[in-house]
């Protein structure tokens, strides 16, 4: 069956269908990584967009438990060059097209990506909708162009009630502003004793817990959509270790004086090199923001950089000058990886036991 993936610019690609049936509207993004596609699929920082792979063969190795970022993905579309005809792997449960079916994601493939996500880097990311006719071509692109895409996500993907990842040690809290099964997986790894907080949670309710760390998730949008969660952040900063990842980066620096802006076309992959200032060591990471934060704005804050991107030099990471919090732009849990930076988590709980070690003192 035919489908189109129609641009707000007023380009039109035709394709093959496959996914669901569903007509969708979404902000059109591009993903870089060779691999990954079921947990790029999952990753709820996707949420109201449809994912373009450059990697030019998806599917081929199916859909499996294990590699879920998220049970209910939020992502409106995909687009590939093309869908593997067959899916072969000892860990397949599921074809791609089966698992798009069940979750309303419709697919194209068929489609010159190459030429799509050069588009995109240059107009930098836009409107997109997957319809199967186009009749009236003028029709949809207005009808395209009138849509407003919210910007409530965060309260599309996060919890609504906590819940607990149960451990034998640290106490931690995890604000979900639509956090990767990955993250709850490195803090499980390390005998975290873990509580996973909607994002409407309040500094005294994060601080009646008694926590010994508090890790401030991924998730999709902009981050100055979230004044609560950034006025909760300056109510535990100094109270307790933090740690910032993706979304939870960009509310810290907000936190903390910083700004932030909008990127043209984004990071997405997992292959994005991230130098470290301090050792000048360089770590390949996974990556998926949309926003950035303006080094320019770290300057008469608290807040000090740490990891830069090599390719354009935002900021990756920042490090606070007289509290225990730190966050990355990057994912350190690095689902499906690489993993160069997975020691970060180590850091936080090293961070952590020192805290309790000065308190118990």
């Amino acid at each position: 069956m035919k489908r189109y993936l129609v641009l707000e610019d007023g380009n039109v690609f035709e394709g093959e269908a496959f996914g669901s049936s569903h007509i969708t509207t979404g902000e059109v993004v591009f993903s870089t990584g060779m691999t990954g596609y079921q947990e790029a699929i999952t990753d709820q920082s996707y949420a109201d967009q449809i994912l373009v792979f450059t990697n030019p063969l998806i599917g081929n190795y199916g859909v499996n438990l294990d590699d879920y970022e998220s049970l209910q993905p939020k992502c409106r579309g995909v687009v590939c060059r093309e869908l593997a005809r067959y899916a072969s792997n000892w860990r397949k449960q599921d074809t791609l097209d089966h698992f798009l079916k069940q979750n309303h994601i419709p697919g194209i493939s068929g489609i010159d990506t190459r030429r799509l996500t050069k588009i995109i880097r240059e107009h930098g990311t836009m409107k997109g909708c997957l319809v199967n006719s186009i009749e009236d071509k003028e029709h949809t692109i207005e009808q395209l162009r009138a849509t407003v895409l919210t910007d409530q996500l965060v309260d599309m993907v996060s919890t609504k009630q906590p819940y607990p990842n149960p451990g034998t040690e640290r106490n931690v809290i995890v604000v979900d502003f639509g956090a990767k099964h990955s993250i709850l997986r490195e803090l499980a790894k390390r005998n975290c004793n873990t509580i996973v907080m909607p994002y409407t949670v309040t500094a005294e309710e994060i601080l009646q817990l008694h926590p010994d760390g508090v890790l401030l998730s991924n998730g999709p949008g902009d981050p100055k959509s979230l004044p609560q969660a950034i006025k909760m952040i300056q109510g535990i900063m100094g109270k307790v270790p933090i740690m910032g990842v993706c979304l939870g980066h960009q509310l810290m620096s907000l936190a903390n004086g910083a700004d932030t802006f909008k990127m043209k076309f984004g990071h997405r992959g997992f292959n994005h090199p991230v130098r470290e200032i301090a050792t000048g060591e360089i770590a390949f990471t996974s990556q998926n923001h949309g926003y950035a934060v303006d080094p320019e704005s770290l300057k008469g804050t608290d807040l000090m950089p740490t990891h830069v991107e090599i390719n354009d030099g935002t900021i990756e990471g920042v490090r606070h000058r007289k509290y225990p919090a730190f966050s990355t732009q990057f994912h350190p849990d690095a689902a499906p990886g690489p993993h160069d930076a997975v020691s970060l988590y180590d850091d936080f709980m090293q961070m952590i036991d020192k805290r309790k070690g000065e308190q118990d003192d």
